[in-house]
């Protein structure tokens, strides 16, 4: 009798749980996301290493700076297709670091971005309505807060952060697949 009591109560905790660790600020780990905005798909892991005009000329389309050579990426396949690639970003928001999974359809347009770390406190970090803003977006000019990118209000350091991570994310893409070409 115990047990069937029990059992509902469970599963409403088993459901709110992701809810309640995200609104705390809990963040999802790298294999959660993956394997949830690339479902069913073989993930490869990559280090690339990055040549000083391959920087040079990310950080050009970008128009931000590129701190680091070294590239963690995962490329994600059906079969003989790629379903798309996903980057890890981390950067300084305000004085401490966060980690953005940034994935990104075949195409090279953003398909979803979490957060996979977020050391700064809770009240600063960007919510999932707002990283949704860059869902389906290619590197252009729009492409900046204040512009496509609404800002966060009270987290401005945060959106600019971000902002520049994607930036940077969608440039080295374009730039490691073969279409760093035009300067948008």
């Amino acid at each position: 009798m115990v047990m069937r009591r029990a059992l509902p109560v469970v599963a409403l905790l088993w459901l709110l749980a992701p809810r309640v660790a995200l609104a705390q600020g809990g963040s999802i780990s790298r294999e959660e996301a993956l394997s949830g905005v690339f479902p069913g798909a073989v993930i490869k892991a990559e280090q690339v290493f990055l040549t000083k005009e391959q920087m040079f000329r990310i950080g050009e389309l970008a128009r931000v700076d590129v701190e680091s050579g070294l590239i963690a990426r995962y490329v994600a396949t059906k079969g003989d297709e790629v379903e798309g690639r996903a980057y890890v970003d981390t950067h300084i928001v305000r004085t401490k670091r966060e980690s953005l999974l940034i994935s990104l359809t075949a195409d090279g347009a953003v398909k979803r971005i979490d957060v996979t770390a977020f050391l700064e406190p809770s009240e600063y970090r960007a919510n999932g309505r707002w990283l949704r803003q860059y869902d389906n977006r290619h590197l252009d000019d729009d492409l900046q807060v204040r512009r496509a990118i609404r800002s966060i209000a009270g987290a401005t350091l945060t959106g600019s952060a971000t902002n520049a991570a994607v930036r940077r994310v969608l440039a080295t893409d374009q730039v490691l697949e073969g279409g760093g070409g035009a300067t948008p």
